[in-house]
């Protein structure tokens, strides 16, 4: 079984995150996840992120720590997801690619329908960040 590597990052800007809606065109697509795409030959994760990042949303980001890595089986795909925290080190986000960005706080994710190899993350952000 080939695994594909992708990279996504979760981007905070006070105590919200970003999420990106898929087009309607693509697999997946109108749902709900966070930025980034596969990695290419020869690149890091980290640079891959930078990358994918200028093309979908024309900005520069400042790749933090590893926050957890998910294996997920999609009928046409199986994936590795790493997602770093990061930080808009320059530009505002354009949607480039995206259907729709929003920013929105841990106790928001219920009300959106993300990707499947998302929702492992999600039950992990929630954990981590839920406000007691």
């Amino acid at each position: 079984m080939k695994i594909t590597e992708v990279v996504a990052a979760l981007i905070w800007d006070g105590d919200k995150f970003m999420i990106c809606q898929r087009p309607a065109n693509k697999a997946r697509g109108m749902l709900w996840e966070f930025v980034g795409g596969k990695v290419e030959p020869g690149e890091t994760k980290q640079q891959a992120l930078i990358r994918e990042c200028q093309e979908e949303l024309a900005i520069t980001l400042s790749v933090g720590d590893e926050f957890t890595e998910v294996v997920h089986e999609y009928p046409d795909i199986t994936v590795r997801l790493t997602l770093f925290h990061a930080t808009i080190a320059e530009g505002t986000p354009q949607k480039l690619e995206h259907n729709d960005i929003r920013w929105i706080t841990v106790d928001e994710i219920p009300n959106y329908e993300f990707c499947p190899a998302d929702v492992e993350i999600l039950r992990r952000l929630t954990h981590e960040y839920q406000k007691i």
